[in-house]
């Protein structure tokens, strides 16, 4: 007979990501054990092991699940009724937003990728570029020179408004002197004002 799942599997499961996200951040991937994660969650080895078979489950889990919420924050953010220019904008404080409380997540993103299996990465990659294109698409409504086929500089530019947001945590301090806020204004004015001059 099959075992049921347990009311607050998905409670715990979520648990298990964030301490684990926190100890692969603190220890680095190759360092971190799966003990020290069922230390840092307070779960016996055996249950963590139940729900992740190995270190590659686990780091192959955060990076998913960080990027599946990051995928739908974009989608709800995108109103394709606005003017580009504010559904840009849209799209950059979902993003900021969904990084509050993520930097561990984040960490291991770009830093764990490697550890992965090629269907795993394969997965995660697909994830990654449907986050892109929306963003890709509003950058090409306001500038479609970007996607000009002799010189195609839309790919360059996305992904130097990714490089501005997926690198705020090196140096952002929640309570400081600038809000997610008013990052996302910089991030996303400079991206307009910037593009204006790509020729």
């Amino acid at each position: 007979m099959a075992r049921t799942r347990a009311q607050d599997f998905e409670e715990k499961q979520r648990g298990i990501l964030e301490h684990a996200a926190r100890v692969f951040a603190e220890q680095g991937m190759e360092k971190a054990s799966m003990s020290q994660v069922a230390a840092q969650a307070q779960v016996s080895k055996a249950l963590l092991y139940h729900y992740y078979p190995s270190k590659d489950a686990l780091i192959f889990a955060i990076i998913h699940s960080h990027l599946e919420e990051l995928d739908e924050a974009v989608e709800q953010a995108d109103d394709a009724s606005l003017p580009p220019h504010q559904r840009l904008r849209g799209l950059v404080g979902a993003v900021l937003e969904t990084y509050r409380g993520a930097d561990d997540q984040h960490k291991v993103q770009l830093n764990a990728t490697s550890a992965l299996s090629d269907a795993q990465k394969a997965e995660i990659t697909e994830l990654e570029r449907r986050i892109v294109r929306r963003f890709a698409a509003v950058l090409d409504e306001i500038n479609p020179g970007l996607n000009d086929k002799n010189r195609p500089l839309l790919t360059p530019v996305t992904m130097s408004l990714f490089g501005m947001m997926n690198w705020m945590y090196m140096w952002f301090k929640e309570g400081g002197r600038i809000s997610r806020e008013d990052y996302a204004d910089v991030a996303t004015t400079l991206i307009l004002e910037g593009i204006k001059a790509v020729k």
